[in-house]
């Protein structure tokens, strides 16, 4: 882990502004309201810590994808109540992150209080990692904490371009707790390590399952992804997903892992359909036997025994990514049965790392989030530090 960099402990707030990076990228519904306020949670320690400490907070964070400009569905200004809900006292809007009334607002602010900027993605700038909008956002406070995890992974204006311009930059709880909890699964694991690599294509994987190859005893491999391995070993996928140019790549990793003495489990059975729909035909296939016109949504019943088994017997899981179309309840099982299986082991004493993402939104739809050892809130982020990649927003914090 990254010691080198301070974080919020480190420091006293007190009569000070502390211009805090936060993620609240939060989903939100047809009328605006948040239908998932977890971003917004793991970030109240660190702004708590500050008002606690008798400083105030300035809020910056970005929402959705904005094209060109402002746009009112993408405003921040949708989710002031909800934070002020979640913090329990009166949270100020600037209409702008940059500018004269942001400026304003950021100075008459007075400590315990806490103002929100808008988008800073209404502005290519933030993206684009220019200097000058970064040092335009600097002004606002004493202090820079970033706390955006998901982000860190982006060399964007905000998350580290801004760095540079103050003498005291810390990471906040959630960042701290993230760097952390990474190095339980990259540092020196308790054995036996199972990975477990799920989601949609291989081609998003490649680096991070390379890397692991090198660390874990098991690899176990799910989702579409799997179809992939069962085509490039001869098998039929029917209509499945597959990446076609990937068959000779992954014939590759398996004799990589059978020379490293890792164990590749894959699904020997998988759910069918005829349909990419809930309600559409169904049936059960030995994998490797989809017959034309069906395609693989999920692990079958004997796959979620053996990789249930093989979890249950491990000391350090990772997860990273669901083992069907977890969305839809015909095709959830697998993806379930991995999560039971992991909140199990977790209680015998296991340790559990949720990758992010799809995994963290799965693992949160069945109700098992506080029931293994962590949830990550940042899918690219993690994978791109597992993968041994600098992430920018740390590296902004080195001294």
């Amino acid at each position: 882990m990254n010691l080198r960099i301070k974080n919020i402990d480190n420091l006293s707030f007190e009569g000070k502004k502390a211009l805090v990076r936060v993620d609240f990228n939060v989903p939100l519904d047809g009328e605006f309201q948040v239908t998932d306020d977890t971003r917004i949670q793991a970030a109240l320690p660190t702004i708590n810590k500050i008002l606690n400490d008798g400083g105030a907070a300035i809020l910056m964070s970005h929402l959705g994808r904005p094209k060109s400009g402002p746009e009112d569905k993408f405003s921040l200004k949708h989710i002031v109540l909800e934070l002020e809900k979640a913090l329990g006292r009166p949270v100020k809007f600037a209409p702008d992150c940059i500018g004269q009334e942001a400026e304003l607002l950021a100075e008459s602010l007075k400590p315990g209080e806490v103002l929100l900027l808008e988008n800073l993605r209404f502005y290519k700038e933030e993206e684009k990692g220019d200097v000058e909008f970064a040092e335009k956002l600097s002004k606002l406070g004493d202090i820079y904490v970033n706390d955006a995890f998901g982000t860190a992974h982006r060399a964007h204006a905000s998350t580290s371009v801004i760095a540079q311009f103050f003498n005291d930059k810390v990471c906040g709880y959630l960042m701290l707790s993230e760097l952390k909890n990474a190095e339980k699964v990259l540092g020196k694991p308790e054995r036996p390590y199972t990975a477990i690599m799920g989601g949609a294509k291989i081609s998003d994987k490649i680096l991070i399952i390379e890397k692991l190859l090198d660390n874990v005893d098991n690899l176990i491999i799910g989702g579409g992804m799997s179809y992939t391995f069962a085509k490039a070993q001869g098998g039929t996928v029917g209509d499945s997903l597959l990446e076609a140019d990937k068959l000779d790549f992954v014939l590759e990793l398996m004799a990589k892992a059978r020379k490293k003495g890792v164990n590749l489990l894959l699904p020997v059975d998988t759910v069918i359909s005829k349909a990419f729909a809930n309600d559409a035909e169904q049936g059960l296939a030995v994998s490797g036997e989809i017959p034309d016109g069906w395609m693989g949504l999920d692990i079958g019943p004997e796959t979620r025994k053996l990789f249930a088994e093989t979890i249950l017997n491990s000391k350090t899981i990772l997860w990273n990514g669901p083992m069907g179309v977890f969305e839809m309840e015909s095709f959830d099982k697998g993806t379930k049965a991995v999560a039971e299986a992991l909140v199990e082991a977790t209680k015998a004493g296991s340790y559990s790392l949720i990758g992010g993402g799809d995994s963290a939104a799965a693992i949160n739809k069945f109700g098992f989030g506080g029931d293994v050892s962590f949830v990550s809130t940042g899918g690219g982020a993690l994978l791109e530090h597992m993968e041994g990649k600098v992430l920018p927003g740390v590296a902004a914090l080195e001294p």
